[in-house]
Parts: structure tokens; C-alpha cells; sequence
């Protein structure tokens, strides 16, 4: 399956981030492939995962198969649907996180990943975290290793730094295709690698730009301005929150997870969600 760039995937878009679908509190798998479907057909072409996103032991890329899965019964062509995944961040099974960015790791995590996908080359990884125990060159060269080999289209970094975008771009050759770090109205110290990565024509994509399952639900409360322009438009606060960040460089694209359909396709209205340089100064302020 030919995949589209993120390059093609970002203009004014949003994603979908697979996340709740398989870690504690995952819905049926009836309901999860409806909402990817729903986003699918609500025009979303950007699938982020993992191969940690997953809930127990033993079922490492719960959450890639799941994704391969429903776009296998898709209607739709699934060749104008760029599926993202990461690898180098471990969950055991017991709740916790680890790391792991050895270069032999993540080529073999690569790998399964691409096979769980069901794809002859996936079509953007991206280094999930730093691991503090390997220098961070090595990881990158990885990606190196497996672009060069055809096992991966596009290559990106997750939770990074502006040093470590410099330093994986480079590493790269100019190759960095993508950063995913966290950032919504309640975490916005990562704008600085937002904006870096606009220079750089580099796509951003900010994970949790809601606030995060937890938060999420209370934005436009926690958020005033969020919850007052929303009223304005007659809109949800979390189209406003996904509109301000798309406006704030044409390389965003924001990944909302989601467990129901209709929390998707809400989220798809905000490219279409206009807001006026007042309201973006008052969002921003």
C-alpha cells in the first residue's frame, strides 16, 4: 500500500491519535474501528500510533493491528491514508514506561511494526523518546538504516528538543520528515520546537492537544478564552483548540485521540473553523 507524505498530510489537517483505543479503559474493538472509520470518513488521513500502545503484557502493537485492521475493511482507498508509528518507548504490562533507543532495537521494532501494519514500508516512524542511555546520534542513525533499506518512507522524532531536532535533521541528511511533542492550551512549552519546526519546513505534530484524556473534557472551563470563543462560533471549545493551533504554523497538525466517533468528528470541523486574529491573540495570550 502506497502511503501519502506527511508533507501531503499537512495542510490545515487534523489527525487521528490511536492511543485510547487500547490502553486502560479501550473501548470494544466494534467501537474503535467506528471511530476510525468515522475519522476516515470525515476526510482524516493522518493514523498515529505505536507499538506501545497497548494495555497488558504480551500484546505489544495492539493497538497497529487494530489500525491495519480497520483500514482493511474500509471502504474507502486506504492508499490516501498515512499511518504513523513510533517505537523505543516500552510499557511492560504493569503500567509503567521504559525506553529502549539502541539502533538494533528500534530496526527490529521497525520491522514488526511494518509487519503488524501489514505494509512493505511504513510510511513515517518516528524515534518515540529519548533514551538517556544511548546517544541520541545513534538512535537517529537507525532511522537512517532503515530508510536507506526501504522499511520506512519518512522518518521523525518524538518528545524532542530544538538541539535534538538540529542534531536528528542532521544526522538525517536533511531528512527529518516530522516532530511529535506534546502541546495543547494547558502545555505550551514546547512552541518553541513548534515554531523551530516551521522554519525548518519540518511537520509538527502535537500529541495530547486537547489537554489529554483526563483533561480534555474540562478545556473550555480550565481554559476560559477557549470556552468564550467557542460560544462565540457556536462550536465546541475543543474545535477551538485544535482551529488556534493549526493557525499557528501551516506545518501543525494536531493528533486528538479519540473512542467514539463522534468525539472525532468533531474534531475534524476545526480545519474548517475560521478564527479572527483577535480571538488567535486571545488564545494565544
Amino acid at each position: 500500500m502506497q502511503q501519502r507524505t506527511i508533507a501531503e498530510t499537512a495542510v490545515s489537517a487534523v489527525g487521528l491519535g490511536g492511543m485510547p483505543m487500547s490502553i486502560e479503559g479501550r473501548p470494544d474493538e466494534a467501537r474503535s474501528v467506528a471511530t476510525i472509520h468515522a475519522a476516515l470518513d470525515a476526510g482524516v488521513t493522518l493514523i498515529d500510533t505505536a507499538d506501545s500502545y497497548h494495555r497488558d503484557a504480551g500484546e505489544v502493537g495492539h493497538n497497529e493491528e487494530l489500525i491495519a485492521r480497520a483500514l482493511r475493511s474500509w471502504g474507502g482507498d486506504a492508499s490516501a491514508v498515512l499511518v504513523a508509528t513510533k517505537g523505543g518507548h516500552l510499557r511492560p504490562g504493569d503500567g509503567s514506561w521504559t525506553k529502549d533507543g539502541r539502533p538494533e532495537h528500534l530496526k527490529k521494532a521497525a520491522k514488526e511494526s511494518a509487519r503488524r501494519l501489514g505494509v512493505d514500508a511504513i510510511g513515517l516512524y518516528q524515534f518515540h523518546r529519548p533514551d538517556p542511555a544511548v546517544p541520541y546520534a545513534e538512535s537517529v542513525g537507525a532511522l537512517v538504516e532503515l530508510l536507506d533499506e526501504g522499511v520506512i518512507r519518512q522518518a521523525g522524532i518524538s518528545n524532542a528538543s530544538v538541539a535534538q531536532i538540529d542534531e536528528a535533521n542532521e544526522v538525517l541528511g536533511g531528512r527529518l520528515a516530522s516532530v511529535q511533542n506534546q502541546f495543547s492550551p494547558a502545555f505550551r512549552s514546547s512552541l518553541p520546537e513548534l515554531e523551530h519546526c516551521a522554519a525548518l519546513g519540518v511537520a509538527f505534530l502535537p500529541w495530547s492537544p486537547l489537554g489529554g484524556i483526563a483533561r480534555a473534557g474540562d478545556l473550555g472551563s480550565a481554559h476560559a478564552a477557549f470556552g468564550r470563543v467557542a460560544e462565540r462560533h457556536g462550536v465546541s471549545p475543543h474545535q477551538v483548540a485544535l482551529a488556534w493551533e493549526l493557525a499557528l504554523a501551516p506545518v501543525v497538525v494536531p493528533i486528538p485521540g479519540a473512542s467514539r466517533p463522534a468525539s472525532i468528528t468533531d474534531s475534524v470541523r476545526a480545519a474548517e473553523l475560521t478564527l479572527t486574529a483577535d480571538e488567535l491573540a486571545e488564545l494565544s495570550a
